[in-house]
């Protein structure tokens, strides 16, 4: 018999993970059956029920944020091992964060802390929290197509596929046809390395191919210049819009022109077809009706449009890039697109803010302090509130990494 060793607490059907794990080695040795299994979670009164959640928002903390700094305090231990922010008490008992996340202490009755993922594939790459794959890889600063695809790639793949049909949008009565020109996966605020001009391996298609990538938005990131000048350990807020490639017709162009454009475009594919691979022109053309999708779906547009929002809205989310980019997942989730990714990147070859991102090597405590704990916490409550008051919340998961 196998024995893990963890934790004697018991999970909500009665069994420790512990005994879990261990009825998990016995099947993989043949000494326990999955009905076996299944009988023992009926005996302890486990309560079958499906999962709600249609949606994923993934806000990624490039860097990988010090969750010993706010989800995972440590008063009694050493100094060394602590830190000095001091843990406060949330709406669930026994649970505590940081102190300088008073917003998100309401909202832990709706959060989930795990504090057990880890990986070996080595420091400073990203490809096993897109993917799970472990591998070292050689080089993080490029991606490959035989790597596997990211979570939001395959949701593009089962909907491309019809295995999963997109969402309606908020507001759809059911029976409607669904909105088949939205992507199911949006990236946001730019591809990730954008900012260090590289391109880090993770949230692609893979070896599902280049069709199945994220729609991928730009950004025009600025410092707040009416902050004071950055200086080691308090580093300005990174400002801007994440914006859809192009999408913003020219005067002159209708949308009939762009149709007759697009008829245009569609000849020019059949003569294509003669010249290239069926695979390429087919990942083309998808990619191609990602773009056109989005210039030609009002909700699609309306999502990315921020000028007629309440100010008093623009503010609970922070006037941010993080911020801002939050607030179009949320509209984006209303509009039907199933998968969004918000990074908060780093920028160091396109903004001098003096430091951004979550990888903190140094001047952490003030960095958390000054610029990265408040607006997280305003950006993440403001999101859950308006996700709980449109009765979004329970059928959309908000995964923070």
């Amino acid at each position: 018999m196998l024995t893990m060793l963890g934790s004697p607490r018991k999970c909500c059907d009665g069994l420790t993970r512990r005994e879990t794990l261990k009825a998990g080695a016995l099947t993989a040795l043949g000494g326990l059956t999955l009905t076996d299994l299944l009988r023992a979670e009926e005996g302890a009164g486990a309560a079958k029920k499906a999962g709600k959640a249609k949606n994923v928002i993934v806000l990624y903390l490039l860097g990988g944020a010090a969750t010993q700094d706010m989800w995972d305090m440590k008063p009694d231990a050493p100094a060394e091992v602590r830190g000095e922010f001091k843990p406060v008490a949330t709406n669930v008992p026994g649970i505590n964060i940081c102190e300088l996340m008073p917003q998100m202490t309401k909202w832990m009755h709706k959060a989930a802390i795990v504090r057990s993922v880890n990986h070996k594939a080595g420091c400073h790459n990203t490809l096993p929290s897109y993917t799970a794959l472990e591998e070292p890889i050689a080089n993080n600063t490029s991606t490959k197509d035989s790597y596997p695809p990211s979570m939001g790639s395959v949701c593009e793949y089962l909907q491309d596929t019809g295995a999963m049909p997109p969402a309606l949008p908020r507001g759809s009565l059911a029976g409607q046809p669904v909105n088949n020109e939205l992507p199911a996966y949006v990236y946001m605020p730019c591809y990730l390395g954008w900012g260090q001009n590289i391109v880090r391996p993770g949230p692609y298609g893979g070896f599902l191919g280049h069709r199945y990538d994220a729609l991928p938005t730009e950004c025009n990131p600025h410092g707040d210049e009416s902050a004071p000048k950055a200086t080691p350990g308090t580093p300005r807020n990174v400002l801007g819009m994440p914006l859809l490639p192009q999408c913003t017709l020219p005067q002159e162009i209708t949308l009939d022109r762009l149709s007759q454009r697009r008829g245009l475009m569609e000849q020019m594919d059949g003569e294509m077809r003669r010249l290239e691979s069926a695979f390429s022109v087919h990942q083309h053309s998808r990619l191609k009706e990602k773009a056109y999708g989005m210039l030609t779906s009002s909700k699609a547009r309306q999502a990315f449009d921020l000028s007629g929002e309440d100010p008093k809205t623009l503010d609970r989310y922070g006037r941010t890039l993080f911020g801002h980019s939050t607030l179009i997942a949320r509209r984006l989730v209303e509009s039907g697109v199933r998968f969004i990714n918000v990074t908060w990147d780093l920028f160091w070859d396109r903004v001098q803010v003096d430091y951004d991102a979550w990888d903190t090597h140094t001047k952490n405590f003030s960095i958390l302090k000054t610029n990265k704990l408040p607006n997280f916490d305003q950006t993440v409550s403001a999101l859950l509130e308006d996700l709980t008051n449109r009765g979004l919340l329970d059928e959309t998961l908000i995964v923070v990494k």
